[in-house]
């Protein structure tokens, strides 16, 4: 091996790479113009998937270096770079990427996309039914897409730097959290038209502020009836792919104790009571145990109560019309958000029942706090002044 070119770790360096000063790396090659070329990566494995990626497009002809490629190939090549993305993020972005390849902007070049495009591109989708939150998954794609053109000179900028709240109205639905009479209405409801066992489902969601997969992922293990504790430190989930598997929190804050009310204290017991034992208990990557399973015996996850939620919301609006609000489990989970702070709870306690990773989005739940609330709390404060 004497005379070949080394890194600093010893490593054998191919023709047309180099490691700088700073210890990143570069590799020169020749485009199909004949014309030198340089790219830069901070480690030689990344360096050399941009090679590989290089040699293919070269191989197929594409000049990647000229900007000659499309925004649906670069998008391609940027996401065959990426490797932390979690599993329903991935879904997220499966759409997006293939609703990007069969729009026309998808097949325009990337040298010629102006910031205009890159707008016009959002407001189109926009105008065609595409709501902002989705707009978003969008750009969550296309920024850093395009930020990887920048860093390997294929574009001087990146045409998607901006906000997409600087040109797409905020149309998201505002969430409404349910009045204490709609909470008792809507329990009564269930308890006495609904066919399935799902109102300890909803009490309990009602009651501890959790997400359905949290709920849904509770195993014997995770339920302390002598201190009254419940713990959560996953989440079952369920995809078209993959009948069940188990996640952890998004973030460390999403691991918590929750504690139990008296209600919820009761509804768990009966859960617990009335849970059929399967003849196997299935065993999801090293959870077993489940409290809450379908008429089969197998796991609920987040669909079943959903689409029980939707059949039970037609029955409502029989009665009530369309007065009565729609109710989802993320409804039962602001719903339980706002009457802690009705309560008096103090913010950073709520945040982390809620498993909030950042404050802030606990203080959106504020917002939808009725005059009636405001002028109570503001009775109680003036009182101690």
């Amino acid at each position: 091996m004497a005379g070949k070119r080394k890194d600093r770790n010893g490593r054998v360096l191919k023709t047309g790479e180099n490691q700088r000063k700073n210890g990143t790396y570069d590799y020169r090659y020749t485009d199909s113009h004949g014309k030198v070329r340089c790219i830069y990566a901070k480690t030689l494995e990344d360096l050399r998937k941009k090679e590989a990626a290089i040699q293919r497009d070269l191989a197929d002809g594409i000049d990647y270096a000229a900007g000659e490629v499309s925004v649906a190939d670069l998008v391609d090549r940027y996401m065959s770079l990426k490797r932390d993305i979690g599993h329903n993020t991935k879904r997220a972005y499966g759409t997006v990427i293939n609703r990007i390849k069969e729009s026309e902007f998808g097949q325009m070049k990337v040298r010629n996309v102006k910031l205009s495009d890159a707008k016009r591109f959002y407001i189109d989708l926009h105008d065609t039914g595409s709501k902002r939150n989705t707009i978003s998954i969008y750009h969550s794609v296309l920024r850093p897409t395009f930020e990887m053109a920048v860093d390997d000179d294929m574009i001087r900028k990146n045409p998607f730097k901006f906000k997409v709240s600087d040109i797409i109205p905020d149309d998201a639905v505002k969430r409404t959290a349910l009045t204490k009479q709609q909470q008792e209405n809507y329990l009564r409801f269930i308890q006495e038209n609904g066919q399935d066992n799902y109102y300890d489902d909803i009490v309990i969601l009602m009651g501890t502020g959790l997400r359905v997969s949290e709920l849904y992922g509770l195993t014997k293990k995770d339920v302390d009836f002598k201190k009254r504790l419940i713990f959560i430190d996953h989440q079952l989930c369920r995809t078209a792919e993959k009948p069940y598997f188990v996640k952890s929190p998004k973030t460390s804050s999403g691991v918590r104790c929750i504690p139990m009310s008296d209600v919820v204290y009761m509804a768990l017991k009966r859960a617990v009571a009335n849970r059929q034992p399967p003849t196997v208990e299935l065993l999801v990557d090293g959870y077993s145990g489940f409290l809450f399973l379908d008429k089969a015996g197998m796991p609920k996850v987040a669909m079943h109560l959903e689409n029980y939620m939707r059949g039970m919301q037609k029955k409502m609006e029989r009665i009530y019309g369309k007065s009565f609000p729609r109710v989802t489990p993320h409804v039962l989970r602001h719903t339980f958000c706002t009457n802690m702070q009705r309560a008096g709870i103090d913010v950073k306690s709520l945040q982390y029942l809620m498993g909030h990773s950042n404050v802030s989005v606990t203080l959106d739940v504020y917002t939808h706090v009725d005059f009636h609330a405001v002028q109570e709390a503001f009775g109680r404060a003036v009182s101690n002044l």
